[in-house]
């Protein structure tokens, strides 16, 4: 393929820059390239912990309204649900898996506690 570039007529009338690319500009354009792939690399690097935090939130304060639900709805004194497994079909479609749900006080309150998914958040919530 480079013979027959090379043997055309107007080939040693083209200027070195219409001749294509040196071995220097395409290693310019490949360090450039690595260094726009390791800022992105870092830039990406934490997002899947912050997904997890933000999944862990999410799931708690999905409790907590379900069980302040169930506690309007469900209890003429205002008492919480004694389990998890009192909130699902009515209030939650499914039992929590990031968070623990825990009555306290005779159900009067009631606490979260994050599971092994969500070492990385300290806040134990009570209502």
């Amino acid at each position: 393929m480079l013979k027959h570039i090379k043997s055309q007529e107007d080939w040693n009338e083209k200027t070195v820059g219409a001749k294509g690319f040196t071995l220097i500009e395409l290693l310019v354009v490949i360090v450039i390239l690595g260094i726009l792939a390791a800022v992105v690399v870092f830039a990406v690097s934490g997002i899947a912990d912050k997904g997890q935090k933000s999944a862990c939130q999410a799931e708690a304060s999905t409790v907590r309204s379900a069980a302040e639900a169930y506690a309007a709805n469900n209890t003429v004194d205002g008492l919480y649900p004694a389990t998890d497994a009192n909130l699902v079909p009515g209030f939650l479609s499914k039992a929590p898996t990031l968070v623990t749900y825990t009555a306290t006080n005779g159900a009067k309150a009631f606490t979260l506690a994050y599971g092994s998914k969500c070492s990385t958040i300290s806040d134990v919530g009570a209502a």
